[in-house]
């Protein structure tokens, strides 16, 4: 049977998780790129597109950079074995001085050069005026 959730693989993908979030939000390219899979098979479905492969790097290189951080709860890890993780969050943040609420998933593989984030998800809920809770 495989292991689910082991503890000390919970820890080591928070732990990265949050080396990723901290690089999200200051727009560190290198990092980003670092934690991201490699390979033209990776995708990311943003709020508003659809990338594939260096698609991604070129977003990262090319978003608005002002006013990314985000506040992040209901974070889970889940690990499945020793080399596959799914991560899934809600956050809120202000986008052009607009509060709003999101969800983001990934998934993420071991790989021979480490952990990646080999498929991303992230939407925004419809404004409300009031965080999502």
């Amino acid at each position: 049977m495989t292991p689910i959730n082991d503890p000390a693989l919970v820890d080591e993908l928070t732990t990265l998780y949050f080396k990723y979030e901290k690089a999200l939000c200051e727009n560190d390219i290198g990092v980003l790129d670092d934690l991201f899979w490699d390979s033209p098979h990776i995708l990311r479905f943003g709020a508003t597109e659809n990338l594939y492969g260096d698609e991604i790097r070129t977003f990262c290189q090319n978003r608005p950079t002002q006013d990314l951080a985000r506040e992040i709860s209901n974070l889970k890890v889940v690990t499945f074995g020793v080399d596959t993780a799914s991560i899934t969050l809600e956050f809120c943040r202000t986008i052009n001085g607009i509060f709003r609420s999101g969800r983001q998933s990934q998934m993420w593989q071991k790989l021979p050069e480490g952990w990646r984030i080999v498929s991303a998800h992230v939407s925004l809920l419809p404004e409300s005026g009031k965080p999502h809770r």
